[in-house]
């Protein structure tokens, strides 16, 4: 199979129509129906349903573009490493943190390491533990930076420590709960849980270290924007980073005085074994410890 007849594919697929495609990779229309056709023959199998608004992929079709999709992008991240290798900083980095670490570490990670490899295309987003790991398996993103748990798989991936923090017990300002002395007075009440379920969440760690069953889920968020507005306008319980308090995004938060120490975390950076730590990845991690080391 042709490369340039599956990026035609693949870019058909993803644009809808032949015509995008074709002005997507600079080609003519012609030009593109025709490595796809040649695909078709190659494999003895319709790839792409054509109708009035354009074209979407057949069952065969969706097959061929997920495999061709991992095959290009993995084609791409070759070429990138090959390139940092002879010293030309060019691509693009996918970066995957916690709040924590999107507040604290990356705003002036990104600030020096931007102004030193103008050329690396930067991608961050903010996820929550599970789903991190999750991406970083596939190989969605290159690097994690969030909290560092025991129990990871032996030899899967590699770890560097960055900063330590404290998952604290909050309520919003003025809260019924802000004077609770301890955790056995919140057992009852509804706290927001942090993830896609109540087993996955730092409250259910909490309360089980401290031999009681977990709390109430009044709800259940996946980004800190959403952690911060419930807890602002609603009468709920939640965990998060000591830091976090005092940043201007928490203004409107309480650390809530139990008498049970918080969960200590550490944060640092998370990158798969089985990878090849490339040049923009290497001077990412030394810009983040650079960052961390200011907080200090």
């Amino acid at each position: 199979m042709k490369i340039s007849a599956l990026k035609a594919l693949v870019a058909a697929i993803e644009e809808g129509s032949l015509r995008g495609a074709a002005r997507r990779l600079g080609t003519s229309q012609p030009a593109l129906t025709k490595l796809v056709r040649e695909l078709e023959i190659e494999l003895s199998a319709p790839l792409l349903d054509r109708h009035s608004k354009g074209v979407m992929a057949t069952a065969q079709g969706q097959v061929l573009f997920e495999h061709a999709h991992k095959v290009l992008c993995e084609l791409d991240t070759a070429t990138e490493l090959i390139q940092q290798m002879d010293g030309r900083m060019q691509g693009e980095l996918n970066v995957a943190a916690v709040p924590v670490a999107m507040m604290l570490l990356i705003p002036e990670t990104l600030r020096t390491y931007s102004r030193a490899f103008p050329e690396i295309r930067l991608r961050v987003s903010e996820e929550m533990f599970v789903e991190q790991l999750q991406k970083l398996r596939k190989g969605e993103v290159d690097l994690v930076v969030g909290g560092i748990p025991e129990g990871l798989p032996a030899g899967e991936f590699i770890t560097e420590s960055l900063m330590e923090t404290k998952m604290v017990v909050v309520a919003r300002r003025g809260s019924r709960h802000a004077r609770a002395k301890k955790l056995a007075d919140l057992v009852q009440e509804s706290w927001i849980y942090t993830g896609n379920s109540q087993q996955t969440g730092y409250a259910s760690r909490l309360f089980e270290a401290h031999g009681m069953a977990p709390p109430p889920a009044g709800a259940m968020v996946n980004s800190t924007l959403a952690l911060l507005a419930l807890l602002g306008s609603a009468d709920l319980l939640g965990l998060m980073p000591e830091q976090i308090i005092s940043h201007p995004l928490g203004h409107n938060i309480t650390r809530v005085p139990v008498q049970e120490p918080g969960l200590p975390l550490t944060v640092g950076i998370i990158v798969r074994s089985s990878s090849v730590v490339s040049p923009a990845i290497r001077h990412f991690i030394s810009h983040l410890h650079r960052a961390a080391h200011q907080l200090r």
